[in-house]
């Protein structure tokens, strides 16, 4: 079973979304989640090393979409050959733990990238946690995308939904 979190074909969706980008470090990248008129959201920017910045994300509102005995989460997206996060959060808080799993789609067509719930790693601004809770499903109050790991230059990484897999 699926319980649909996000459906991007709908216009409002990608208005939830807010950036938070290395400029919260010093940085200078870009990013947004803006709605195609093709029927889905595109997370897409610049990323830049200068100032010491190097990552782009964008995060939903906190919300109540925590899901009892998730699996894992599906993602149905178009890729542009590069390794993208997606990040969960089990607070309303801007700075904190942040379970997050990396997931690399195909380029140019669209597929569903499964990521297990059991594969989301605790991190604290990009550090591991080892001493953390593991990921309570039921928690989850925000969800984010990222891009980082030392891919400067521009992006762009179509999404028409965000599902959660259900036991």
């Amino acid at each position: 079973m699926t319980s649909l979190l996000f459906d991007f074909s709908d216009p409002l969706a990608a208005t939830l979304w807010n950036p938070i980008n290395d400029g919260v470090m010093g940085g200078v990248s870009q990013s947004q989640l803006r709605y195609d008129p093709a029927g889905h959201a595109v997370f897409a920017g610049q990323v830049s090393f200068e100032n010491n910045g190097g990552f782009a994300s964008v995060r939903c509102q906190p919300m109540d979409i925590g899901r009892r005995d998730v699996t894992a989460y599906l993602l149905d997206v178009c890729g542009d050959g590069k390794r993208y996060k997606l990040n969960l959060r089990t607070d309303n808080s801007f700075d904190g733990i942040n379970y997050q799993v990396q997931f690399q789609p195909p380029a140019g067509i669209w597929a569903t990238c499964r990521l297990a719930s059991a594969d989301f790693l605790p991190s604290w601004r990009g550090r591991p946690v080892p001493n953390a809770p593991p990921l309570d499903s039921v928690l989850v109050r925000q969800i984010g995308l990222m891009i980082a790991d030392r891919q400067e230059g521009p992006f762009a990484l179509a999404i028409r939904s965000i599902a959660a897999e259900i036991a």
